[in-house]
């Protein structure tokens, strides 16, 4: 036994011994040892270089014969054997097709003109399928993120249904998630990609799988952001829940409603209406509230889509519902009509308050020639929704003088003259008081039941504030 732990003394000893030796070389180290060290470092160095300039040369080799769709080229580097399959790549990618990332996370902007890819990836976004299946006959990976999506999700990107056929064949997962926690079928947004919907689908994809992110928005919702009508019977067919709630409890009937304006550009698209209208017949409820609690019609009058809000409004839609900050959507529409120069805004107007909207209370109405006194006919519609209006001093310093005073421009001094004339203490004339009377009898049915009534279409369009461009009594 004295033996044994005299033994073990000693080891302990000469292992403490060592190390103290290894930190003083380190501490102090020889010149002489430095010398050598720089030595073996230099010669390794020089046969090192060599070989990574190889290696990079095959593998520039390797993704131009990829991006060529070169199969017997990439067949005779594979075979070498200096190459694995499923080297990573740097790929040009200045529109991320390849590259998916967390929310979240701040991305420095000079990482977005390359991005890590297998050679699988590139052949599927350059739609090379001949190699692609070289690749795949030799055992290329097939579900792999090397910067955050397989290549079934670049697949659908670029719309390639060939090579999302090829890569279901080889059992490529098809609910996988990207990165940034979306599915294939997420990146079907297009209408080239309507037939890669249709092969994920067949082939067990989710349609209402939400993404694993803030948004959590379905393959509905993002069919309905873009904007791709051919995608949503496809998806409602298929089971897609047409008031399926996203993270912000948007249906995609809202989605659709508020990306039908393009701001930018100024313009209204019609694939959008194309797919509320979809929604609509399948029976998508257009009073449901998001967060905040708008609704699909306060999304469509911020965007002054007359054509888009007379769908709402037949199909249902609240015309007097409130957000939680208690604006109606005519609020909405008073707010944006000074930067809506595309939208027709008397139709908004006009619409709203035949669905029998709130209309704006009246010692309030000097706020509604703050935003409209440069749309008389706008002005005009919400003066005739009224039995009597009294005018306040705070509506002359609402109206710039140009509008209504005898200088240069008198843009619309006439109309304002008729204004002044019809808002005084007076009554207004029996044929207007018996216009709001009929009105108010009919209330929200006033659209469908004045056409309903034995007028003169004239008389309908005076019952439903059709403008004239002056004011009568």
């Amino acid at each position: 036994m004295v033996d044994i732990l005299d033994s073990l003394f000693a080891t302990v000893c000469m292992i403490i011994s060592n190390l103290i030796h290894a930190l003083h070389a380190i501490i102090h180290p020889d010149p002489a040892d430095l010398g050598t060290r720089s030595a073996l470092l230099q010669e390794y160095m020089e046969e090192f270089r060599p070989r990574q300039l190889e290696v990079k040369q095959l593998k520039e080799k390797f993704l131009k014969a990829l991006q060529e769709n070169n199969a017997e080229e990439v067949l005779q580097i594979l075979h070498c054997g200096k190459l694995d399959i499923d080297t990573v790549l740097e790929v040009d990618d200045p529109n991320m097709v390849l590259a998916s990332y967390k929310q979240g996370y701040w991305l420095p902007g000079y990482k977005l003109e390359k991005s890590w890819a297998m050679g699988i990836h590139v052949c599927v976004m350059y739609n090379a399928v001949e190699t692609a299946l070289v690749l795949l006959q030799n055992g290329a990976a097939l579900n792999q993120m090397p910067n955050g999506k397989t290549p079934l999700h670049v697949a659908c990107e670029v719309s390639n249904s060939d090579c999302v056929a090829l890569l279901l064949a080889y059992g490529a997962k098809v609910n996988s998630l990207s990165l940034s926690g979306h599915t294939p079928l997420h990146y079907c947004i297009t209408r080239e990609s309507v037939e890669c919907a249709k092969q994920l689908i067949l082939k067990g994809a989710k349609v209402n799988t939400a993404g694993h992110n803030y948004e959590e928005d379905t393959p509905l919702h993002t069919a309905a952001r873009f904007g791709v009508p051919e995608l949503v019977p496809l998806f409602l067919a298929h089971g897609a829940s047409v008031n399926a709630l996203n993270g912000l409890r948007e249906t995609p009937l809202m989605t659709a409603a508020f990306w039908a304006f393009d701001s930018k550009e100024q313009v209204y698209s019609q694939d959008h209406h194309f797919v509320c209208r979809l929604l609509l017949d399948h029976k998508a409820d257009p009073n449901l509230k998001e967060e905040d609690n708008k609704t699909a019609l306060h999304k469509a009058a911020w965007n002054c889509d007359h054509v888009l809000m007379q769908m709402l409004l037949e199909a249902g839609a609240d015309a007097r519902a409130m957000d939680i900050n208690g604006c109606a959507p005519i609020q909405y529409v008073l707010k944006v009509t000074g930067v809506r120069p595309m939208a027709i805004l008397e139709v908004c107007y006009q619409l709203l308050l035949n669905f029998n909207a709130a209309r704006i209370y009246p010692s309030q109405f000097h706020k509604v020639l703050q935003s409209c006194y440069d749309y008389p006919r706008v002005v005009e519609i919400l003066v005739n929704s009224y039995e009597h209006l009294k005018p306040t001093r705070k509506w002359t310093a609402a109206i710039p003088d140009d509008c209504y005073e005898v200088v240069s421009a008198k843009r619309h001094k006439d109309f304002y003259d008729s204004l002044f004339a019809v808002c005084t203490n007076t009554p207004r004339s029996l044929l207007h008081l018996t216009r709001c009377a009929i009105r108010a009898s009919l209330r929200g049915f006033c659209h469908r039941g004045v056409d309903q009534l034995p007028l003169p279409s004239t008389m309908k369009k005076y019952l439903l504030l059709e403008p004239e461009g002056i004011l009568y009594r």
